[in-house]
């Protein structure tokens, strides 16, 4: 089926519109961009150049994508981009910056929903169905796991890593690496396994037990917890849970250290 393009859009020759895609009135797609089947852009959002979408996308009303990066020393001369996967929703005003280095790709994972005027600055990383809330803004080099949700007017700084399953509450301010499968509240303050989210992926009753030994090991225990992780690799036969081996090993390589637990053991 071929592709419906408002006349009032403005649709650079150099752009690919694969089979289906819809482009609203005033939109903008700028050159080298790629849209991939059954893709909707909506009226006055920007496709910035060389911006590639995978199938199923859809694009709110006044979202810009592969805008320069918001960094004093960047060289807009640099030819990098965004790459979106498939099945990807972006709210209104949503704004995705290209990544600073050449070459580089700030990525959106498959099945991602990014909620209205949220924000991912440049080189930004997110898994797959990442969710980000209204309002949740993430700095330059941050990376999310899979399956995390982030709450709305929620903030992450530049660098920060964020493991997979994991929760952070409305408003929250993230300044410190999260490991996998917890939730956060507050200033960098961890609240316990993401049940909720656990149980919906459908992570067993056993895998469960496990995890809740490594956080109460790892991370309720006053110290480094990257001593305690590897204790506890090392003194629990944990080889057949790659769900607690992952929430273990993120500690074995540090950034900005890591969010403390709101209660502790000694």
């Amino acid at each position: 089926m071929e592709s419906q393009v408002h006349p009032s859009s403005i649709v650079d020759s150099t752009a690919i519109l694969q089979k289906n895609c819809k482009v609203g009135p005033y939109a903008i797609i700028e050159e080298g961009v790629i849209l991939g089947e059954n893709c909707e852009i909506d009226a006055h959002a920007i496709i910035k150049k060389d911006t590639v979408l995978e199938n199923n996308v859809k694009v709110g009303h006044f979202a810009v994508i592969g805008g320069d990066p918001q960094h004093l020393t960047f060289d807009p001369s640099v030819k990098s981009n965004v790459h979106i996967c498939a099945e990807v929703r972006i709210g209104e005003g949503v704004t995705i910056h290209r990544s600073i280095y050449p070459n580089g790709v700030t990525k959106i994972g498959s099945r991602s929903f990014l909620m209205g005027y949220s924000h991912v600055a440049h080189d930004g990383d997110l898994g797959n169905e990442v969710i980000m809330a209204n309002g949740a803004l993430l700095g330059g080099h941050v990376t999310i796991g899979d399956f995390t949700f982030i709450g709305g007017g929620a903030g992450v700084h530049q660098f920060a890593r964020i493991g997979e399953g994991v929760m952070i509450g409305g408003l929250a301010e993230v300044s410190k690496d999260v490991p996998p499968f917890i939730t956060i509240s507050g200033r960098n303050q961890a609240c316990g396994l993401n049940l909720v989210g656990m149980k919906r992926r459908g992570i067993s009753n056993d895998e469960s037990k496990v995890l809740k030994l490594a956080y109460r090991s790892i991370l309720m225990k006053v110290g480094n917890p990257s001593v305690h992780a590897q204790k506890f690799l090392d003194e629990n036969k944990v080889s057949s849970n790659s769900k607690a081996i992952n929430f273990a090993e993120f500690f074995l390589t540090e950034n900005r250290g890591f969010v403390k637990s709101k209660s502790s053991i000694h």
